[in-house]
């Protein structure tokens, strides 16, 4: 009877290596893989969940996917081990995906974990003391294998217990992925199109919304957090931020997403970028958001029409927001305000 590991797999190239490893050893592998908010993939056939699911389904293992959901975002916003060089909390992050894969573990009479960790690819979460810190405190202790890094460790119980030969595992450390690649080809494995993955975590555009979505709406909920990837974002006072589509795209998002409860904002004489407003906003903050339609759309004023459920009023506004208070009000990142315009929103 064969010995059955559960394997953490984003579907990217070291993942995807571990497994292949482990399947070459005859070891049955059910993949593990985790959904969040914060996969830096931008295109849904590119997204972490479907190379998982490709990787999966052309080695013809089970997989079992999880959201990372209101438990990780508080894990997220307070992180007990601190965050890397944005609002990623890689360490955090870690013992939550062990603790779950432990869980796993029994759910499936599963032995062991595998990973496709490396030691030293990552600065914060890849370290010696750190990867052993995160094996302690996710309950996992002797049964995380690396494939990859194995012979940097000491052996774990599926070595010992000879259910994984150690002679076929590798020694791989640092950042480069040369030895990966090589592998790979060695391996036949051929389609990788992420090798190093990515979180959304590390970007500081990124990082500086989520860190306002924080520190001003302590009740905020998956939706709040999913709408930081559209748009520009602004935050016209404390207790009113504005999204603003970039194109005809995030503009027709930004109309699907509207709850009843929120203003969406669109010029009624003029085209350009619709602006979502989560907060009910006085005469004088539409007259703000007026102005800011009217920059990126380049005109010098407009009517816009503000909708909240069946209620529709209309506002003149005279003179666009310029680009010096745009960017006080702007969140995050500031570029270069040349703008285009926006057919639909700017671009």
């Amino acid at each position: 009877m064969s010995v059955k590991a559960i394997a953490l797999l984003s579907g990217g190239l070291d993942s995807t290596l571990a497994v292949k490893m482990m399947l070459d050893q005859g070891i049955e592998v059910v993949a593990l893989n985790f959904m969040t908010p914060f996969c830096n993939c931008t295109a849904k056939t590119s997204s972490c969940k479907h190379e998982a699911l490709r990787v999966a389904r052309e080695f013809g293992i089970p997989i079992r996917v999880r959201y990372k959901g209101m438990e990780y975002l508080k894990i997220v916003e307070n992180p007990k081990h601190g965050y890397g060089r944005g609002l990623n909390p890689c360490i955090d992050c870690r013992i939550f995906m062990h603790r779950e894969a432990r869980e796993l573990m029994e759910e499936e009479g599963a032995r062991f974990l595998v990973t496709g960790e490396v030691l030293g690819q990552r600065p914060m979460s890849q370290r010696r003391p750190i990867l052993k810190l995160i094996e302690r405190e996710s309950g996992t202790e002797g049964l995380v294998l690396r494939p990859l890094s194995a012979h940097h460790f000491e052996p774990t119980i599926p070595e010992k217990e000879g259910w994984v030969d150690r002679e076929k595992l590798l020694a791989i450390r640092g950042r480069s992925r040369k030895e990966q690649i090589r592998l790979a080809a060695d391996l036949g494995v051929t389609d990788y199109p992420c090798p190093a993955g990515g979180c959304l975590l590390t970007d500081p555009d990124f990082a500086a919304k989520l860190k306002d979505l924080f520190e001003h709406k302590p009740d905020y909920d998956l939706a709040d957090v999913r709408l930081l990837r559209t748009g520009r974002h602004f935050r016209i006072r404390p207790g009113l931020k504005v999204v603003v589509g970039r194109n005809q795209g995030e503009n027709e998002g930004l109309e699907r997403g509207a709850r009843d409860e929120d203003v969406l904002v669109r010029g009624d004489d003029f085209k350009g970028p619709y602006a979502l407003l989560r907060e009910a906003p006085t005469p004088e903050d539409l007259q703000t958001v007026g102005r800011i339609l009217l920059r990126y759309a380049h005109r010098d004023r407009g009517t816009i029409r503000a909708q909240r459920g069946e209620q529709v009023d209309t506002l003149a506004v005279e003179g666009p927001l310029a680009d010096p208070e745009l960017l006080e009000l702007r969140i995050g990142h500031h570029p270069q305000a040349s703008g285009k315009a926006c057919s639909a929103g700017a671009g």
